[in-house]
């Protein structure tokens, strides 16, 4: 049996999952998540302000070969993110606005990689979102073989097909398929929690007070020291 497979697979989050992952954002997620999943900081994406959640549909593929992807995309359907890995570090141009038309015929909603991409005027126009470590206009080629819906480890992080990706300006989160309504129920309540603080904020309180912090200064013996600003007397300086 070969090691280079397409699996075709349904298993995905609900549409509500998903949905309630994208309003909420990889912040805020991700501590609902237990600070856990977070991709590493080196994916950036290509234009600010996009923000989207989707079923994880991954490639392996080689470096600087971008075959994979083009025999993954019969298997993507309409909200899913793609996500790409390479089987050894990568920064070549291995997507670009060709593969970007393809897969918004297809209703996908973005890709995360970990290697390079090109065409970026092309794919801000499109409104195709990217989360990848390069930009880099290296071409690549057609001829090695990978897989598709595998595990794969994308900036240092375990992505398993199926998973849920979530990717705006702060990065890219992926929630394993079984937590994810467990984390949108703790997302929840973060928000409500973030909204009591931010109403106590602007009522002029600060975080010292909010989060209980002047004992633990005390524990840790800071002390409040008033400076000599060396400001002379007023009556002094007339005499």
């Amino acid at each position: 049996m070969t090691d280079n497979v397409i699996v075709r697979t349904s298993r995905g989050p609900s549409a509500e999952v998903v949905a309630a992952l994208a309003k909420y954002g990889v912040a805020t997620a991700h501590e609902a998540h237990g600070r856990r999943g977070l991709l590493g900081p080196e994916l950036r994406p290509i234009y600010p302000g996009a923000r989207v959640a989707g079923r994880a549909v991954t490639v392996l593929s080689h470096p600087g070969d971008n075959l994979m992807i083009h025999a993954c995309i019969e298997q993507c359907r309409e909200g899913d993110v793609l996500v790409v890995a390479t089987t050894s570090r990568s920064t070549d141009g291995m997507f670009g606005d060709l593969f970007a038309t393809q897969l918004l015929q297809r209703g996908v909603r973005g890709l995360v990689t970990d290697a390079g991409v090109r065409d970026i005027a092309d794919l801000q126009a499109m409104g195709f979102p990217v989360w990848s470590r390069a930009v880099h206009a290296q071409g690549t080629a057609k001829a090695v073989a990978g897989s598709v819906n595998v595990p794969v480890v994308v900036a240092g992080q375990l992505v398993n097909p199926g998973d849920i990706i979530v990717a705006d300006d702060d990065g890219v989160l992926a929630v394993p398929l079984a937590e994810g309504e467990k984390v949108v129920e703790a997302a929840v309540r973060r928000e409500a929690n973030e909204e009591a603080k931010r109403r106590r904020f602007r009522a002029g309180e600060l975080g010292l007070d909010v989060y209980d912090m002047r004992p633990l200064l005390e524990r840790l013996g800071v002390r409040y020291v008033d400076a000599d600003d060396g400001e002379a007397d007023p009556s002094e300086e007339s005499r």
